[in-house]
């Protein structure tokens, strides 16, 4: 870790802190692809084993692959200061980076034993900022059902009102990156998601995960939001 400084000793100090930032910045570890905290299998009848793993080991696995690549690119890129170059590479660092974000908050948002209602605070906030938790389940699964082609629903919490609102995001656009809001749970509705189980009825999806859905995972995302 970082060294604390003596103040008798500031210049061999600063020496070494700017060696370790450097350091740092030098191993920066590449992203990876999270374990899942459960088999393949777990989520069934609910969400397929064929359809978590392509969907964790290779959809999953390819946004972290291409974000490690995009990275890469980007840090030469402001090596030379080629601002076009920087710009050039700006979807594909939102792509794949949303992907990777969007995705390790996802695996942890489902649990084997999830379902249910959610406790506590959370549940108060819900019926507060929707009426009723069954209004929240109906509008987030409208907003999800409406996206056009590939996106995400959202829960997400507003810092600014202490509020929780519902917005859909396109293709793999990061909610707190693009809106602010700060992501509780996401429901993917990317075809990828469904449709080896689901074909193209995506109602039916989003009805069946509702019995997965980690509430307790999504009660410590708020919690967390709102230090």
């Amino acid at each position: 870790g970082l060294m604390l400084c003596n103040v008798s000793v500031p210049f061999r100090c600063a020496a070494s802190l700017s060696q370790t930032i450097n350091q740092v910045a030098a191993s920066r570890q590449k992203h990876t692809l999270p374990d899942l905290p459960y088999d393949y299998g777990a989520l069934e009848p609910h969400i397929n084993a064929e359809i978590m793993q392509l969907h964790h080991s290779k959809h999953h696995a390819t946004y972290v692959n291409n974000l490690n690549v995009t990275e890469e690119k980007y840090k030469e890129a402001l090596a030379k200061g080629d601002v076009s170059a920087q710009v050039a590479l700006q979807p594909a660092l939102k792509f794949n980076g949303g992907g990777h974000i969007n995705h390790s908050i996802f695996w942890t948002n489902l649990s084997p034993n999830g379902g249910g209602e959610p406790q506590g605070e959370l549940m108060e906030a819900i019926k507060r900022d929707f009426g009723s938790f069954q209004k929240m389940q109906e509008k987030m699964s409208a907003t999800a059902v409406a996206v056009q082609g590939s996106g995400w629903g959202w829960l997400g919490y507003e810092k600014e009102s202490g509020r929780l609102r519902i917005v859909a995001c396109a293709n793999q656009d990061p909610l707190q990156g693009t809106t602010g809001l700060i992501p509780l749970l996401g429901i993917d509705v990317w075809e990828h998601a469904y449709y080896l189980q689901y074909k193209n009825v995506r109602p039916d999806y989003i009805k069946a995960i509702w019995n997965i859905i980690n509430w307790e995972n999504v009660s410590e995302r708020l919690q967390t939001a709102k230090k």
